[in-house]
């Protein structure tokens, strides 16, 4: 399992990470949910021993992952954001090359390999050279060398960033396989939809903070029976706020020149009433989105912007 408790990671006046703590069991997939510049490959970095962290503690499998790194280490398979691959070298040899660096020779080296290599779906490209392949399938092959080694605990810093469909989708099949073996799996993503299908439990963080934390349903739960009204126009911001303020059940979430986000209960009977109060307001609407509760609600909710920002 991972136990991470008030994690802190500061580079002189810049905290990526603040006073973060979680735990994840074997089996069982953590997503960590924030957009780019969370915080999220920074924790990852301190759980792999990567990095040192500033204060907190984190443990792998029961190790201090800096008073007893090398112990630690040897239960975690790392699958990096940037690719970790020898382009020279065929997909056979990559995977060789990682599972020797965790000790692995002879015969059980070379079972496995075969191995990862059907698992990912290279089995018929295993002796060509790795700068033949397309994206998708560097992707696959950059999961084969992380779990090489048959790791524990498997840390993947979003492992599908810039694949096609199909590869996604058996990335993802790959990443449930490893935990339905029995791998604890710490997986960041800045997609809402991966998070939803693919994880047991969600951490949200932004600005190295963690928002928070548990199933999907309890996260919906957070958001109680708002809906999310979304507007795209021309709006005043204060005299949009102003005007809104008058109406029961209904918060203001974000609002710009451009948008205007607005939980809600009962968004769709109160939307004669708002539209009301923005045009005395002078409010040019364009464009409206109703949404029930969700993630992304939650998430704007907590955050003030959506995912994609």
């Amino acid at each position: 399992m991972i136990d991470v408790q008030h994690l802190r990671k500061q580079y002189g006046d810049l905290v990526a990470v603040n006073d973060i703590s979680f735990t994840a069991e074997p089996g069982q997939i953590l997503g960590l949910l924030g957009p780019n510049g969370a915080g999220k490959t920074t924790t990852i970095g301190c759980i792999s021993g990567l990095l040192k962290p500033t204060s907190g503690r984190v443990s792998a499998m029961g190790h201090d992952v800096v008073a007893d790194g090398p112990a630690a280490r040897r239960h975690l398979g790392i699958v990096p954001q940037e690719l970790a691959l020898y382009e020279d070298l065929s997909a056979a040899a990559n995977l060789e090359y990682w599972g020797s660096a965790y000790g692995m020779s002879g015969d059980t080296l070379r079972r496995r390999v075969g191995e990862v290599l059907e698992l990912i779906g290279l089995a018929d490209r295993g002796r060509d050279r790795t700068s033949k392949f397309s994206g998708g399938m560097k992707r696959r092959l950059n999961f084969g060398c992380g779990i090489v080694h048959s790791p524990r605990v498997v840390l993947l810093d979003e492992p599908t960033a810039g694949v096609d469909p199909q590869s996604r989708v058996r990335l993802l099949e790959l990443v449930r396989q490893q935990a339905h073996a029995g791998a604890t799996v710490i997986y960041t993503t800045h997609y809402m939809e991966e998070a939803q299908t693919l994880c047991d439990q969600i951490a949200i963080v932004d600005h190295g903070k963690l928002l928070a934390s548990g199933t999907l349903d309890e996260l919906r739960g957070l958001v109680g029976e708002k809906d999310l009204l979304r507007l795209t126009g021309r709006f005043e911001p204060a005299a949009a706020s102003s005007a809104l303020a008058s109406l029961e059940h209904l918060e203001v979430l974000t609002v710009t020149a451009d948008t205007l986000t607005i939980a809600a209960t009962g968004a769709s009977r109160k939307l004669p009433a708002i539209f009301s109060a923005l045009a005395a307001a002078g409010a040019e609407i364009q464009e409206t989105k109703l949404s029930v509760p969700s993630l992304e609600s939650l998430f704007i909710t907590l955050t003030g912007r959506e995912l994609r920002e």
